[in-house]
């Protein structure tokens, strides 16, 4: 699979996502949105970070599970009830991916999600073959 990742410079910088990501190949892996659960379906943490950190496990779980890797993820869209927290939620997203180039974005803010007591929810979408 190749990913590029494009930043135009008439845009403004994108820190922690990239503005356009553009992907060749045959499989299309989409990941359901990801809670900061734990497998018995209690929150792994009260905070945004912790549960950012454990969504973001709980995204590699699926992403491994459907064959694909960090470096295959053209589309990640993230649900929140904090969404101008952008800098703690891609703290904890580079901890988990440990890094790797982000693909294209968007951070929504929401009201509330399906499970009380959750603070984000994410899912991405990848590439790959």
């Amino acid at each position: 699979m190749a990913r590029e990742l494009v930043n135009p410079p008439e845009l403004h910088p994108a820190p922690g996502f990239s503005h356009v990501a553009i992907a060749e190949g045959t499989r299309v892996v989409h990941c359901a949105g990801q809670l900061g659960l734990e497998a018995d379906f209690s929150l792994a943490a009260e905070d945004l970070h912790g549960q950012t950190v454990k969504a973001m496990r709980n995204v590699e779980v699926a992403l491994r599970a459907a064959g694909v890797a960090w470096d295959d993820v053209v589309r990640r869209t993230i649900y929140t009830t904090e969404p101008t927290a952008y800098e703690v939620i891609t703290q904890a997203i580079d901890e988990v991916t440990g890094g790797a180039e982000h693909p294209a974005q968007t951070i929504v803010g929401v009201t509330g999600l399906a499970v009380p007591g959750c603070l984000i929810e994410i899912e991405c979408t990848a590439v790959s073959g």
